[in-house]
């Protein structure tokens, strides 16, 4: 839990966390902060030159149906600049990391930041929870209450935007709300629209880097690896051990999680490794030490126990009720997994208390939302990212996909061909109404993603 600690303002809380004063002109920001009706000013810490950064908290209702039925503290974060810029409304889809940090969009526009936690993960989470309140509804509602809260204090333009499941949550709230923001950037935004049609993702793996023998490679460490399962199975079973690690509350044995993390490899290579990378496949006649490593290095012994997988519940039971998750044949692993397709789907990934039917009626809604009525929403993917199999398409009213060259799930503007870098760029700037600041946004790695807010999108494959 965020320790909430009283806020130090002015100079001595400049010299404190290495700051230049604010200007004059927006001295009075914590003030105006403090009167917004159900905002907390948590803390205040180390921001890029030229902002101030705050960890707020805002009441939410558990249930928006039901105000009256309960209530909980959403976690956002603030980069403020000024309040004569635009700003950035940035869904996580997750966590909310608790330190600085400036999207693309907010660099291209120069503008202000929220970050907004995820309702359902820690610490932003009813108790008691009812579970039934975690579906993209009353998540968008969490948004549209937020930016209606902070709309009399940044009054220029908004533009929403997200990563991954931080996209889709974007295109959520634009469904449902859309006049609360001017422009959707969404990166990487799978779009899973019906949950059984899951085609598209094999036939992506059958054709993604234009490297047979890559996609071979891959293939057969990761049949090598289900071979060698009793000699790596007891290595994951010691490194458990030693390490406090169960695999009892979610998915019932060591074996299930050595399946689930070995079946990831190849879709994880691609998510987060580049077409160089292929150098590196271990060949099937490698040690069973350096398959190990080298699975771990891609998939991560560590995500199946229940430490590390049970931190994702809400994203799973998101998965398992409404947004859909991929499931592939894996054609070339027949013969050596232990358990039937029906394992691999995202109830399997949640305590047995939480697992729920799914229902097709939401994404079958969105899609055909974004597809006839949306307006002002940029999508951007990466061409070698598994998760842009099924991406979203949408309408011709001033809306755009554009697919980053050879990029994973790290794609974004910057990574763009330039005739397809500059139009984005200047959609983006039309919407917030500004003209290019003097900064641009450098190429992220997959080193800058927060774990918990992107880069563990994670379904059993």
């Amino acid at each position: 839990m965020l320790l909430r600690k009283a806020l130090v303002a002015g100079v001595a809380a400049a010299l404190t966390f290495g700051l230049a004063p604010a200007a004059t002109a927006e001295e009075d920001i914590v003030a105006r902060l403090k009167d917004v009706p159900g905002l907390t000013v948590v803390s205040e810490g180390t921001a890029p030159a030229g902002y101030r950064f705050f960890i707020l908290s805002y009441s939410q209702p558990a249930d928006h149906r039901h105000p009256s039925a309960g209530r909980f503290e959403q976690r956002f974060q603030l980069l403020h600049k000024a309040t004569d810029r635009p700003m950035v409304l940035h869904t996580s889809g997750y966590n909310m990391r608790t330190t600085a940090f400036r999207s693309e969009p907010t660099q291209l526009i120069d503008g202000n930041q929220i970050s907004v936690e995820q309702r359902f993960f820690e610490p932003s989470r009813p108790s008691p929870a009812d579970w039934d309140d975690l579906n993209i509804w009353q998540a968008a509602t969490d948004h549209h209450r937020i930016v209606e809260a902070l709309k009399p204090v940044y009054s220029k333009k908004w533009i929403s935007t997200g990563a991954s499941k931080g996209g889709m949550t974007s295109v959520y709230h634009r469904r449902f709300y859309p006049r609360d923001v001017d422009g959707v950037v969404a990166y990487v935004a799978p779009n899973d629209v019906i949950n059984n049609h899951d085609k598209a993702y094999d036939k992506f793996f059958e054709a993604v880097g234009n490297d047979a023998a890559c996609r071979q490679a891959l293939n057969d460490v990761q049949r090598e690896a289900l071979e060698r399962r009793p000699e790596l199975l007891a290595k994951y079973e010691a490194w458990a051990s030693a390490n406090g690690r169960t695999f009892n509350q979610v998915l019932g044995s060591a074996d299930k999680a050595f399946e689930m993390t070995v079946l990831d490899t190849v879709w994880a290579f691609w998510q987060y490794s580049k077409q160089a990378d292929c150098a590196k496949v271990p060949a099937a006649t490698a040690s069973s030490d350096v398959i190990y490593e080298w699975i771990d290095g891609i998939a991560g012994w560590s995500f199946y126990t229940d430490q590390d997988v049970l931190a994702y519940a809400p994203y799973y039971y998101q998965a398992a009720t409404q947004l859909g998750a991929p499931a592939l044949k894996f054609r070339h692993l027949r013969g050596v997994t232990n358990y039937p397709p029906s394992f691999y789907e995202a109830n399997s990934n949640l305590p047995p208390s939480l697992r729920s039917r799914h229902d097709p009626l939401p994404m079958l809604d969105v899609d055909f939302w974004v597809r006839t009525q949306s307006s002002q929403m940029l999508f951007v993917y990466g061409a070698n990212d598994p998760w842009g199999a099924e991406p979203f398409v949408p309408s011709k009213r001033d809306s755009y996909t554009y697919t980053a060259p050879g990029a994973n799930h790290g794609a974004n503007i910057s990574q763009l061909v330039p005739a397809d870098r500059e139009a984005a760029t200047k959609a983006l700037q039309r919407w917030a109404n500004v003209t290019a600041p003097a900064t641009v946004a450098k190429t992220l790695s997959v080193s800058d993603f927060d774990k918990l807010e992107d880069a563990r999108d994670r379904f059993p494959r």
